[in-house]
């Protein structure tokens, strides 16, 4: 049997797959976990995979999901100086075909095929089966992807709407906004929703007032977040409830250019970390604080993904498809 392979890069971690296609969701038989700055390149990550793989199986179509936009099938990286070119991998493993797609948009093909333990509902609303989905995912950078509606699937879209411009609501966002711009000439999206973002936001949280966990403010979202969690400093409680309604305030805003009536999904390694905060209401309440169109999204399903390899599940899904068109009969 032919086997297909999937890998997740992403900017911090790289995870390489090996799974057995499947009808609905692929069988995973080898995972692998390698340190992303740990290569010069992807090429020789899947040298090290195969060379842990007593037998090279034969695989009749592979896809890679990037944290980068891609373009002609090849990707520059956002956070990683590495470029990821299909041809280049196709050739240099013999696979008969190699596909990349946007890290996102890879993840979101894992959401139809997801179970229940899987995911962990913030709202649970009213699933429209006609209606298209959303996710947006925060880790070491942001990304998202909408689900359209065609026919009887849904199309992934790639995006980078991790780069698009932070929309500040309150008083306090404004001046971290205009903390931000001093810092970086423009504010996005991301300069807050990430792990990164999260140190920024304990920056600018810990200005005025020293943290109570370390003689400086954290230099480590983990941190900030633990502290935040435990009560144990004022200055990261702030600083997490401003990324949780933050994170709820874009998730919305996704929702409402996609009009994503069959639900919304929280990706990402942050959100699973964070769940106690997600489920005080001020997610929600940002989510759905829309005027006019609050109506529309206080009944979409939101749910946080738990599964934490869901873009390399994804990236599986495809291939899978890919090789039901490659394989030989």
């Amino acid at each position: 049997m032919h086997m297909i392979l999937a890998g997740d890069i992403g900017g911090t971690k790289t995870l390489i797959g090996l799974f057995e296609p499947h009808d609905g969701r692929p069988i995973p038989l080898d995972v692998q976990a390698f340190s992303t700055t740990g290569f010069p390149g992807l090429l020789e990550i899947i040298d090290a995979f195969f060379a842990a793989t007593p037998q090279r199986p034969r695989i009749s179509a592979a896809a890679f999901g990037v944290a980068g936009p891609v373009i002609n099938q090849t990707a520059q990286m956002t956070n990683v100086e590495w470029r990821v070119d299909a041809v280049q991998l196709a050739d240099g493993f013999a696979l008969p075909q190699v596909s990349l797609l946007n890290d996102l948009q890879a993840m979101a093909y894992s959401v139809p095929v997801l179970d229940g333990d899987e995911l962990h509902p913030l709202q649970r609303g009213t699933k429209r089966l006609d209606g298209n989905m959303g996710i947006i995912a925060a880790g070491t950078g942001l990304g998202g992807s909408l689900l359209h509606r065609l026919g009887d699937r849904r199309v992934p879209m790639a995006s980078e709407v991790g780069h698009s411009d932070f929309a500040a609501r309150t008083d306090r966002e404004i001046a971290f906004l205009q903390f931000i711009r001093d810092r970086h000439g423009r504010a996005e999206i991301e300069h807050l929703l990430c792990g990164p973002g999260l140190v920024n936001l304990s920056d600018f949280t810990h200005q005025d007032r020293p943290c109570e966990v370390s003689s400086d403010p954290p230099e480590d979202p983990a941190v900030v977040s633990g502290a935040a969690l435990e009560g144990r400093c004022a200055a990261c409680v702030e600083a997490l409830e401003m990324f949780v309604e933050a994170y709820g305030a874009a998730a919305g805003n996704l929702a409402l250019v996609g009009v994503t009536t069959g639900g919304m999904f929280i990706g990402g390694g942050i959100a699973p970390r964070i769940l106690p905060a997600l489920q005080t209401g001020r997610f929600v309440e940002a989510f759905c604080d829309k005027g006019l169109m609050r109506p529309l999204v206080e009944v979409m399903p939101v749910h946080v993904i738990l599964n934490p390899d869901a873009g390399l599940l994804g990236a599986a899904v495809y291939a899978n498809a890919l090789s039901r068109i490659t394989e030989p009969t």
